[in-house]
């Protein structure tokens, strides 16, 4: 089994390089889609977050409210903490039970928006990247998502720096031309690096 962890700096292309290595036939499993299954109602995890921030971070239907939790821990980075350390620890283990679950052969992606972040990028056989000029993923927020320059900025100073992602890297592949080009570097990268690689440690582990 060949672990991948995909990472990639906002409107960099990271979604669309998770959903064609999907299609070639990885396991991709999606760390933000765990982060919002382990807080749904009636989990250990919403209960958790309750404990920590109060009744009011709950909406009328008794599920979270992200914009009411946003607000508390966006400016506070102790209480910042505090959440990411209830969510997180689950968030991994959910991942490793499914990554249980998959054949052998199985290529598995960990989708991972923090990846160099969190320092897990050490866990993984191969790093790959997915990044794009700074001014290129400013106006890709801007017309996809209507924000702002200044809030789109404030977002990637927030997340590591292309640099910080290149240097744990096995592959970079840059996002600067089209989505069918990026879908033919992923293609290729699954072809020539990928498969071979999943091959060699399957020989291995016989």
């Amino acid at each position: 089994m060949l672990r991948v962890g995909l990472t990639g700096g906002i409107a960099a292309g990271k979604s669309l390089a998770a959903r064609t290595l999907r299609d070639l036939g990885a396991l991709v499993i999606d760390a933000d889609a765990l982060a919002r299954e382990v807080v749904e109602p009636g989990t250990e995890g919403l209960a958790a977050v309750v404990e920590a921030f109060g009744p009011g971070i709950l909406d009328g239907e008794g599920r979270l409210d992200r914009p009411a939790l946003a607000a508390v821990v966006f400016r506070d980075e102790a209480r910042r903490e505090t959440l990411n350390g209830i969510v997180h620890p689950r968030v991994r283990a959910r991942a490793a039970e499914l990554e249980r679950e998959a054949e052998p052969e199985t290529i598995v992606v960990h989708d991972m928006p923090l990846l160099v972040e969190t320092g897990q990028h050490r866990s993984f056989d191969f790093v790959l990247v997915i990044d794009a000029p700074e001014e290129e993923r400013i106006r890709r927020m801007a017309a996809d998502r209507g924000m702002s320059e200044e809030a789109a900025r404030a977002r990637i100073a927030a997340q590591a720096s292309a640099q910080e992602r290149a240097a744990v890297a096995d592959v970079v592949l840059v996002n600067e031309g089209t989505a069918h080009e990026l879908v033919e570097a992923v293609r290729q990268l699954w072809e020539t690096r990928l498969l071979p690689l999943n091959d060699e440690l399957l020989r291995a582990a016989r």
